[in-house]
């Protein structure tokens, strides 16, 4: 049986997104999703609200993670990484299609001039 797709927020939204965009490589761990999402967004991302929405994801089954090697630069520590799971992907869609609904007909509105 397929798990329920899991509600996600706009700023788990924002971290989901900022995961799918470095999937792939090694370079999704919570240092450059940050950075992306504060790019990306124009907006200052506090640390523990990143830390603290990627745990949640996690938990929600959104994100997978694992922990990389200890490096000399991290002074010995891994770092952890994550990707986005097929539930994620899920939890995206349901997000990204529920906004698009609400933005129908607004176009004139919402749209760069």
């Amino acid at each position: 049986m397929t798990p329920p797709t899991p509600y996600v927020g706009e700023f788990e939204y924002s971290v989901l997104l900022a995961v799918l965009h470095m999937d792939g490589g090694d370079d999704a761990y919570a240092v450059p999703v940050r950075a992306l999402l504060e790019t990306r967004t124009g907006r200052p991302v506090a640390r523990g609200a990143l830390y603290t929405a990627l745990e949640r994801l996690e938990g929600k089954g959104c994100l997978r993670s694992r922990m990389g090697d200890p490096t000399a630069e991290r002074g010995g520590k891994a770092r952890r990484y994550f990707t986005v799971t097929p539930l994620g992907v899920r939890a995206l869609k349901a997000m990204h299609t529920s906004l698009a609904n609400l933005s129908r007909g607004l176009e004139s509105v919402l749209e760069p001039s």
